[in-house]
């Protein structure tokens, strides 16, 4: 078969589609060898290095993660802080008035510990004082806890006529106790213990012979008062304090009143009070009537509950802390302390502190009164209350050695 190529001719080549078109005039020689020129001078250590196939490609680096440009650290000094509103300022507070706020508060704390300081000082230069618990040959001898003798006194001495009348108190001249009270504060941790030693009680008193126990106090004063109780209860005193008439009004006035809740109506124009039944805020001249009145079937014993019951809540709103954060409240209360209280020449302040948190105990406080046998008539003296010897000296023992009271020796009148 022929192949249709004339005499004289080349065949032609078959198509390839992978082999490039050559341009015209291209030449596929490769290129002569041409070898590195040698520097005339070199190390002895200088190795050439062996030529590369020109033609074979570089090999592929591949990607680096994507790295987020670090701002650069100026190398100058830094220069002022940004003002608020500008490009550099962060929201923050500058320095310089960080600075000066810092100084305001350290300003405005020491303002209030100069102010604390100077109504420290203030009341325990002002307070009333009296040398009530003295030494004496056969005092009982100190025993565990601290014993307080806490007296409401009747004087009218600081007393105004207005003030008699809006108090309802009389002018009897003279001092008397309407209220004395025994606080045993022990060191071991089980409850604190308040005795009320009922006015009317018959004791010994040292030099006066058989008297009710509150003619101690218009015989003697705070001394022979403190020195009868120490002998009839065989109890150390360790403190002493006296709210008078005049002074507890005040203070109840100066916090505000305190809130009571009657079981049924009270009316005694004695204490010039008329009171409805159900809860209702005291002022200061009804509390003081609320306290001293002794209307009711049980006279001296409803009266010990009563104040009882008003000595807790009064200390309770004394010391809250709405009444400690108002100054229209805690001041009235500071200025009328120094006429309210009296205390020993050897008492401060801060020896009340532990006494108020005991009054406010509420249930953590054992209440009770001594224990009694009935009542005598006695010459010259009229009807007295008789202390139950046995269960008396059980009572007082386990005060002295912060012992538990027993149960059998609680007297706590229903309310």
């Amino acid at each position: 078969m022929s192949s249709g190529m004339g005499p004289g001719q080349q065949p032609r080549p078959r198509y390839n589609p992978t082999r490039k078109m050559e341009q015209p005039g291209s030449d596929n020689r490769p290129p002569p060898y041409r070898p590195e020129p040698v520097p005339k001078y070199q190390p002895t250590s200088y190795q050439p290095q062996p030529n590369q196939n020109r033609s074979q490609p570089p090999p592929r680096q591949q990607p680096r993660a994507y790295q987020p440009e670090q701002p650069r650290t100026p190398s100058g000094p830094p220069g002022p802080p940004a003002r608020p509103g500008s490009p550099g300022f962060a929201g923050g507070v500058p320095p310089r008035r960080r600075r000066r706020k810092g100084r305001i508060a350290l300003i405005a704390l020491a303002v209030v510990v100069a102010l604390f300081a100077g109504v420290w000082v203030y009341l325990e230069t002002s307070i009333n004082r009296v040398a009530a618990l003295t030494d004496y040959e056969g005092r009982p001898a100190a025993g565990s806890g601290t014993n307080w003798l806490i007296v409401g006194s009747d004087s009218r001495e600081e007393l105004s006529a207005e003030d008699e009348a809006r108090l309802a108190t009389g002018d009897a001249k003279g001092k008397r106790t309407d209220t004395i009270m025994l606080m045993h504060l022990p060191d071991n941790g089980t409850k604190p213990t308040l005795v009320s030693l009922l006015r009317d009680s018959l004791v010994d008193i040292p030099g006066k012979g058989q008297n009710k126990l509150n003619a101690a106090f218009a015989f003697g004063g705070a001394p022979l008062l403190a020195k009868t109780v120490e002998l009839e209860t065989g109890l150390r005193l360790d403190h002493y304090i006296e709210i008078g008439f005049g002074g507890f009004a005040n203070v109840v006035d100066a916090v505000g009143g305190v809130e009571m809740c009657l079981d049924a109506p009270m009316e005694d124009p004695l204490a010039g009070i008329n009171l409805p039944a159900g809860c209702q805020e005291l002022d200061g001249a009804n509390a003081l009537g609320y306290v001293r009145t002794r209307k009711g079937p049980r006279a001296d014993l409803d009266r010990v509950i009563r104040q009882r019951a008003f000595i807790g809540a009064l200390t309770d709103k004394a010391t809250s802390f709405g009444t400690l954060i108002n100054p229209f409240r805690v001041i009235p209360l500071l200025a009328s302390a120094p006429d309210a209280i009296t205390l020993d020449e050897g008492d401060h302040l801060h020896n009340l502190p532990g006494l108020a948190l005991a009054m406010g105990a509420g249930d953590g406080l054992l209440t009770t009164t001594v224990p009694f046998s009935g009542s005598k008539s006695v010459k010259g003296v009229g009807s007295a209350i008789v202390w139950d010897e046995a269960k008396s000296k059980k009572l007082f023992g386990a005060l002295r050695t912060d012992a538990e009271v027993p149960a059998d020796v609680i007297v706590a009148p229903p309310k």
